[in-house]
C-alpha cells in the first residue's frame, strides 16, 4: 500500500464485498472506482450477544462503511443512480450506521436518469440482448462518452440541468416512442425530481480526486474496489457480452483520479468454482445436475436481480489471463465450503480448439464458444469446513486443491473464505 486494488478475476460475483469488508480493518479509505447499481456486494455482519447477524446488500456504497474508522468514496468513474444511493443510505442509517462525514461522492460522477433505465430495458427486450440488469448503466456510459451526460455537478445549476435534459430527453423520446412505443418523458418533472435529490446528496459531494490525493500525501492507506469482474471489462472481457466500464485494476486510476504510481498491491478475488450471469461464452459451464448442485449449494442467485447464475468448474486459462491484465499479485479464494460434499472436483487446465491446445485465453466470442476445456480431477474432501479457523487445519484434500491452483497460476493465495461471515476467513501462510 498506500493503494491496494481489489478486483474480481472472473465474471463478477466472486465475493469481493466480503473481502473488502475484511481488509477495511487495516485502511482509512475505501473507494469505488467504476460501475453502477447493477452490481451487488453482500456482507454479513456477525451479531453480538443476543443480537442476530445481519446481512446487507450494497450496490454503490463500498462495504468499508461497516467499519467506523473508514471513509468511503464513490469515484468519478461510477455512474450514480440517486434512487439507489438514497435507498442504501436510508437502509444503513436505520441499521444505526453513521454515514455523515464518512461518505463522499465525486462531483464529476455521471448520473443515471430515468430514460437510461427505459432505454436499457427496451433494448433487452430485443433480439440483440446481452443480459444486462436493465438498470441504465450502459446508456449512462454511452451518454458520458458522447459528451452529453449529466454529472453530479450539473445539479447545482437548474438552468444548465434543464438545457441538458431537454436535449437528451428529446432524443430519448424519439427512440422510446417510435421504436418501442413507450411513454413520453417530461423535462420539468425530471428536473424537479433531481433537484430534490441534489438537496439530499449535497452533504456528500466532494472533489474526491483531490481528497484521495491529499490522503496519499499524508500516507493514508486506501482500498480501491471495482464492481463486476475482469472478464466483463469493456476492453479486456468477452466483448460484446461485457459491462460498460473497466473493472480491471487500471480502471482504479481513471475512475478515482489517482496516479498509477500510487498502486502498490493488487488482489484478485476468485470463487472456488466459476459462475456467470447473463449471456456470453462460458467454457466450463455445467448444464447438468452438477451445475444445478453448485447453484443451489452456493446460493448462486444475483444479489441485485435474483437471476440464477450459470455455474461451472474453475477455469485456469481465464484466470491466467486475468492475472496478467490486472497485475494480480495475490489471490483471495471464496466459497471453498460450497465444494464440501463433492466426491470429485474438476479444474480446467487448458482449452483445445480443432485438436490443438490454445496457449492463451481468446477474447473473441466465436473462438471461445468453440473451445473444449481440458480438466484435471481432484478428490473431494467430504467434510464441513465452515468451522475451520486456520488454513493448516483444512482437510488435506482441500489444501491439495488450493496448492495446485497456486502452483498452476504462479500466484500466492493469501486468503480463503469458508463461509459468508467475517470470522469464516482464513489467512494462508
Amino acid at each position: 500500500m498506500p493503494v491496494h486494488v481489489i478486483v474480481g478475476a472472473q465474471w463478477g460475483d466472486e465475493g469481493k464485498g466480503k473481502i473488502v469488508d475484511h481488509l477495511s480493518e487495516r485502511v482509512q479509505i475505501v473507494a469505488r472506482y467504476q460501475g453502477g447499481a447493477n452490481a451487488g456486494h453482500t456482507v454479513v455482519i456477525p451479531g453480538k450477544g443476543k443480537t442476530k447477524e445481519k446481512e446487507f446488500v450494497l450496490h454503490l456504497i463500498p462495504s468499508g462503511i461497516f467499519h467506523k474508522h473508514v471513509v468511503c468514496v464513490i469515484g468519478n468513474g461510477v455512474v450514480l443512480d440517486p434512487v439507489a444511493l438514497m435507498s442504501e443510505i436510508d437502509q444503513l442509517e436505520k441499521a444505526g450506521i453513521r454515514i455523515e462525514g464518512r461518505l463522499f461522492i465525486s462531483h464529476n460522477a455521471h448520473l443515471i436518469m430515468p430514460y437510461h433505465k427505459m432505454l436499457d430495458s427496451a433494448r433487452e427486450q430485443g433480439a440483440q440482448k446481452i443480459g444486462t440488469t436493465g438498470r441504465g448503466i450502459g446508456p449512462a456510459y454511452m451518454d458520458k462518452y458522447m459528451r452529453t451526460g449529466i454529472r453530479v455537478v450539473d445539479l447545482l445549476n437548474r438552468d444548465v440541468l434543464r438545457e441538458k435534459l431537454t436535449r437528451n430527453i428529446e432524443e430519448s423520446n424519439i427512440l422510446l416512442h417510435k421504436l418501442y412505443n413507450s411513454e413520453v418523458l417530461n423535462v420539468d418533472a425530471i428536473v424537479n425530481e433531481y433537484v430534490e435529490y441534489d438537496k439530499k446528496m449535497d452533504p456528500f459531494v466532494k472533489d474526491t480526486s483531490r481528497f484521495l490525493n491529499d490522503a496519499l500525501a499524508k500516507k493514508k492507506h486506501i482500498l480501491a474496489e471495482g464492481a463486476q469482474g475482469a472478464l466483463l471489462d469493456v476492453d479486456h472481457g468477452t466483448y460484446p457480452y461485457v459491462t460498460s466500464s473497466n473493472p480491471t485494476s487500471g480502471g482504479a486510476c481513471t475512475g478515482l483520479g489517482i496516479p498509477p504510481t500510487a498502486i502498490t498491491a493488487v488482489t484478485g478475488v476468485v470463487k472456488a468454482y466459476s459462475t456467470r450471469v447473463g449471456n456470453g461464452p462460458f467454457p466450463t459451464e455445467l448444464k447438468d445436475a452438477t451445475g444445478e448442485r453448485l447453484r443451489e449449494t452456493g446460493g448462486e442467485y444475483g444479489a441485485t436481480t435474483g437471476r440464477p447464475r450459470r455455474c461451472g468448474w474453475i477455469d485456469l486459462v481465464s484466470l491466467e489471463y486475468s492475472i496478467r491484465v490486472n497485475g494480480i499479485q495475490r489471490l483471495a479464494i471464496t466459497k471453498l465450503d460450497v465444494l464440501d460434499d463433492f466426491d470429485e472436483i474438476c479444474v480446467c487446465t487448458g482449452y483445445v480448439l480443432n485438436g490443438k491446445r490454445l496457449r492463451s485465453f481468446p477474447t473473441d466470442i466465436h473462438t471461445l464458444n468453440s473451445v473444449v476445456p481440458e480438466y484435471r480431477t481432484f478428490k473431494g474432501w467430504k467434510a464441513n469446513i465452515a468451522d475451520v479457523r486456520s488454513y493448516k487445519k483444512l482437510p488435506r484434500a482441500a489444501r491439495t486443491y488450493l496448492e495446485f491452483l497456486q502452483r498452476a497460476l504462479r500466484t500466492r493465495i493469501s486468503m480463503v473464505s469458508v463461509g459468508p461471515r467475517r470470522d469464516q476467513t482464513l489467512f494462508a501462510s
